[in-house]
């Protein structure tokens, strides 16, 4: 009996002894995972949501020793304030349907009880955890659209000067791309950037399991994210124009609204681990060249 008890997920008897806070979590959690299902997980910018939440999961499951050894009960005159602030932030945003507070506030929530349940150390402890999970919440699309305005200009650009240096008939004006007898809207082309949040989050997640304890390594790496996804964005833009002028418009939009999302992903992923490959071993053999001398 002893032994089943150990192997509990910390906090089990706690919740389960607390059946109404439990009950009253999953009144919250349940209609704001159905709304992102629902409104932004099936789109392009927040294809990788479900991701970022099941690896920010597995990183509390993870630091599950940690959490025992170091828990200890959170203040209760710091987590009341702090919670009537998100409950009255998650009701404003049910409300009037802004689904990044809502979230937002789904999530802090869950952090105040976390903090109650298990105290301050802990959440020091895995503050990598409790910050990554705001990557959930989805960006509002106009937010988006001006984060990211500058960069499709550039990216679309960038493809129409590298696939007409290639001798490629392609030309943009202004938001329009014409290739051939076909005409893209730098929009739809570039809407892969919108994914920008999603795609720095799991970079750094992969950057945080791997060099935690390099700091200086881990900031090189998660300053790279950036441009790494820009990069993956215009491997797409370039895969769509290909598309366009070989196949026709008919199989690019097929390849725009099936699977051009899940490659940006993919290739930002493995751009991320093919530099980092690089990188280790570039200062293997520097090290190695140290020591000899």
């Amino acid at each position: 009996m002893d032994a089943a008890v150990a192997k509990r997920p910390p906090g089990f008897d706690a919740v389960t002894a607390r059946w109404p806070l439990a009950i009253g979590l999953a009144a919250l959690i349940i209609p704001t995972l159905i709304t992102l299902a629902r409104e932004n997980w099936t789109t392009e910018a927040g294809i990788q949501g479900p991701i970022i939440l099941a690896t920010g999961l597995w990183l509390f499951f993870s630091q599950k020793d940690v959490i025992r050894e170091h828990r200890r009960p959170g203040s209760l005159k710091l987590a009341l304030p702090v919670g009537l602030i998100a409950a009255l932030a998650y009701i404003a945003g049910h409300a009037f349907g802004f689904l990044v507070v809502q979230v937002g506030a789904t999530i802090l929530i869950c952090e105040v009880i976390f903090y109650l349940f298990y105290g301050a150390e802990v959440c020091r402890r895995l503050w990598f955890a409790l910050l990554y999970l705001y990557f959930v919440a989805p960006l509002p699309g106009w937010f988006q659209d001006r984060l990211t305005g500058s960069l499709k200009e550039w990216v679309s650009a960038s493809v129409t000067h590298i696939l007409s240096g290639l001798g490629m008939p392609v030309i943009r004006e202004g938001v329009v791309m014409y290739v051939a007898q076909y005409q893209l809207l730098v929009e739809d082309a570039c809407s892969g950037l919108n994914s920008l949040t999603s795609l720095f989050a799991i970079g750094l997640f992969y950057v945080y399991i791997l060099h935690q304890a390099t700091a200086r390594y881990a900031l090189l790496l998660a300053a790279l994210i950036l441009p790494i996804a820009i990069f993956a964005n215009m491997v797409r833009v370039i895969i769509l124009v290909l598309l366009t002028y070989f196949v026709g418009d008919e199989a690019a939009q097929g390849y725009l609204h099936n699977t051009a999302g899940m490659l940006t992903f993919i290739t930002a992923l493995l751009t991320i681990m093919l530099i980092d490959s690089v990188l280790q071993r570039f200062m293997v053999k520097r090290s190695e060249r140290r020591s000899l001398a």
